[in-house]
């Protein structure tokens, strides 16, 4: 439960008590759990929020909840790795440009289209509301597995992610994400449809990664968290 904790703790707000042991390459197969409990946060929430005001103003308010849940560590990653991707024309000056903490335009626009992905699928969604709630923040924090297990560290002499990277990730540290892989089949057709966008997400993501950088780094596993996330709560809210 002490490496459950600690990745609560490294991706969210939750208060649990004094800081737990951190250990990263044990911390990693309970991301999607930690998503899970992101996920169970936001479902509650929401189901608040849609008490007392309609679906529109309720997803601004999820929209906002999850910056508020994960302490913006992740939205923060996309700013830096958009501005860093498309303002760098070398994989060194990209990552000098990701380490600045000043936003350029081109991540700002990043962060606005992310939330209006969100916004549009929080507000769009209508059967099993709660079930992709849940599971979507879990899926997305799965996503980040692939990038540490199939791309290189970009910044040896240190940053967000690096202790992450000290051994490589096994196949046995995938575990956690069986269990919204499994909570998935609730959804009925839709299952085919969340399932398929993940893969193809990750497959996409990690490709323009190793093309564009050969490597992966905090800034761009946090940036692969949001893409991921907003593409999945746009695809529950597909009505066919």
């Amino acid at each position: 439960m002490k490496h459950l904790r600690s990745a609560i703790q490294f991706l969210t707000i939750i208060p649990l008590g004094k800081e737990g042991d951190f250990s990263p390459e044990k911390m990693l197969p309970y991301f999607p759990l930690a998503g899970l409990l992101i996920g169970l946060f936001l479902a509650f929430f929401d189901m608040i929020v849609l008490q007392f005001w309609p679906a529109p103003v309720a997803a601004v308010l999820d929209t906002i909840f999850l910056v508020i849940l994960t302490g913006a560590l992740h939205m923060d990653g996309l700013c830096d790795t958009a501005d860093g991707l498309y303002g760098g024309s070398t994989k060194e000056k990209a990552l000098s440009i990701m380490k600045d903490s000043r936003a350029g335009a081109i991540g700002v626009v990043a962060v606005i289209c992310c939330f209006a992905l969100k916004y549009a699928g929080f507000l769009g969604i209508e059967s099993n509301r709660m079930l992709l709630l849940i599971i979507v923040p879990a899926y997305a924090r799965s996503g980040t597995l692939f990038g540490f297990r199939f791309l290189n560290y970009g910044r040896p002499q240190g940053g967000t992610g690096h202790a992450f990277f000290h051994q490589q990730v096994k196949i046995s540290t995938f575990w956690g994400m069986l269990i919204p892989f499994f909570l998935s089949f609730l959804l009925g057709w839709k299952f085919i449809l969340i399932n398929l966008c993940f893969l193809t997400a990750v497959v996409a993501i990690l490709t323009f990664y190793k093309k564009r950088m050969g490597c992966i780094t905090g800034d761009m596993l946090g940036a692969m968290t949001e893409i991921i996330e907003a593409l999945l709560f746009l695809t529950g809210a597909i009505n066919i």
